[in-house]
């Protein structure tokens, strides 16, 4: 029985092998369909849970923002219908689920504190998804339950035995919606592809450098969630900066194209 079980999983993981966008090979088990599943059950959750900010122009600044950044995204999930909540929550957070979801915590407005830090951080929560990073954690975590049973009876929400295992999967927190840590080559690689997604939206990308300033800066007094769940901003600011100049090019090639965000709070 346990040479079926390897076996199993062995012939899982050949299966499910993929490469990231910046090549680093990965592990993904389950279809975009059975990933849309858990983002959509584990958001509703979430609404339901937590208070939702109902402020009409902090909402249009929000989805404004969000817009953009979708708009750059591959094909697969330009088009496809997102989601955009912001929660009122003083934790200085935001996250995206797979199936087209984005929550933004009103914490974070007192951080990222113009269009270009939002975008940051919305530029950066897209980019898990994109880069399945959620679907790589659940693999990893099925495989590690040995025949992929958590994460099976986890597309039910409905099975509060589960409910706690997936959405921790996903990078969500079962009790407060507070966004859990990614591996640290997860959260590098948000941080190159959320750059470039937000230099290509028109954005500007050196604004995502004082956005982490910022963020360093409100640590002295207390960290702040964000910060808690992230890798040390002064490491972040370093790999950005290697990548600046080729962000700043394509921002200068979508301004060339019109793209010239105008979101205000």
């Amino acid at each position: 029985m346990k040479k079926l079980i390897m076996a199993v999983l062995a012939t899982a993981v050949l299966a499910g092998c993929k490469t990231s966008p910046t090549g680093r090979t990965q592990i993904a088990l389950y279809s975009d369909q059975q990933m849309s599943q858990m983002g959509q059950a584990s958001f509703a959750e979430m609404k339901k849970t937590q208070p939702v900010n109902t402020d009409p122009g902090v909402n249009a600044y929000v989805k404004c923002i969000a817009d953009d950044v979708i708009a750059v995204l591959p094909n697969e999930y330009a088009k496809q219908s997102w989601e955009v909540v912001v929660f009122e929550e003083d934790s200085a957070n935001a996250f995206a689920l797979p199936g087209g979801y984005i929550g933004v915590h009103t914490g974070l407005l007192k951080v990222a504190v113009n269009q270009d830090q939002l975008a940051t951080v919305l530029g950066h929560e897209v980019a898990h998804v994109i880069a399945e990073h959620s679907n790589e954690r659940v693999s990893q975590n099925a495989l590690l339950q040995t025949g992929l049973q958590v994460g099976g009876a986890a597309l039910d929400m409905g099975n509060v035995q589960y409910r706690g295992e997936i959405m921790q999967a996903l990078g969500l927190g079962a009790q407060y919606g507070v966004v859990l840590p990614f591996s640290r080559s997860h959260e590098s690689e948000a941080d190159i592809v959320g750059l470039d997604l937000m230099a290509k939206a028109g954005f500007n990308p050196e604004q995502s450098v004082s956005l982490w300033q910022n963020m360093s800066a409100a640590g002295s007094s207390g960290t702040p969630e964000f910060m808690s769940t992230h890798p040390a901003p002064g490491n972040r600011i370093k790999e950005l900066q290697k990548h600046m100049s080729e962000a700043l090019k394509a921002q200068q090639a979508a301004r060339a194209k019109g793209k010239t965000p105008q979101c205000k709070l």
